[in-house]
């Protein structure tokens, strides 16, 4: 007896039994999962440098391509761009599939090491870098506006409590925040001025920069308590630069 007899000499059962496995089928189809980009994990790491105040071209010039000279020595990339603005510099490089993501962070901070010579001296912070995955994708956007808070405070409490607290959640791989309104006043100085005077633009940096240090001033003990100093030297303002001296 051959394999196919019993199903010839059923046919209904024959008929029944395919009409079966169709209707799985359709129904395995419907829930097969559909990814736009295949789970690769592709060795890409993102280089982040701020420079406060500097202009995209400043921060191309001097931030991005030192660090773009000193990472394109590095073995095994497949690609590497980078886009500069108003303060910021990031850099994107991604490296070949054979290379190992620990081993590549590891040759990104040497490669940061070796441009620092060549960065601007006033660099508040080194540049700072993290692994990414050019799959994934921004899951949350948040813009915050207020009618009666200044731009400065809506900008302290965005990234001094929202953006801390959505860090903490479980699952959370980065937290991007843009558009920092940071206080800040403009000092227009006369040099012939300042030079009769005796004086150099160094010196009346260096008093500006001592007046608005926002530093610990210490705490006060008493028998049941103690209170901790809150105040700040920082100035907001162009009026409190009035009572500011400089030399005498």
């Amino acid at each position: 007896m051959s394999l196919s007899q019993p199903f010839i000499n059923r046919p209904v059962a024959t008929s029944l039994l395919m009409l079966g496995l169709v209707l799985v089928g359709v129904v395995a189809f419907e829930l097969l999962p559909v990814a736009p980009l295949p789970q690769v994990d592709f060795p890409t790491i993102r280089i982040d440098a701020d420079l406060p105040g500097a202009s995209a071209d400043t921060m191309a010039s001097s931030v991005a391509t030192p660090l773009e000279r000193s990472l394109s020595d590095i073995s095994g990339i497949a690609s590497m761009t980078s886009s500069s603005s108003l303060g910021t510099t990031s850099i994107t490089v991604q490296f070949d599939l054979t290379r190992n993501s620990d081993a590549a962070a590891q040759d990104v901070q040497t490669a940061i090491n070796a441009a620092g010579g060549k960065l601007p001296k006033n660099l508040p912070s080194p540049p700072t870098y993290h692994k990414v995955n050019p799959a994934d994708f921004t899951i949350l956007s948040l813009a915050l506006t207020s009618d009666t808070l200044p731009l400065p405070e809506i900008d302290r409490y965005a990234d001094g409590f929202i953006a801390t607290q959505i860090s903490q959640v479980a699952g959370v791989g980065l937290v991007d925040f843009h558009g920092e309104q940071k206080p800040a006043v403009r000092v227009r100085i006369n040099p012939d001025k300042i030079a009769q005077l005796g004086l150099s633009l160094e010196d009346v940096r260096t008093v500006l920069g001592a007046a608005t240090v926002n530093g610990p001033k210490g705490n006060l003990d008493g028998p049941q308590r103690a209170v901790v100093l809150d105040a700040t030297d920082q100035v907001f303002n162009a009026d409190a630069y009035k009572n500011l001296v400089v030399a005498y």
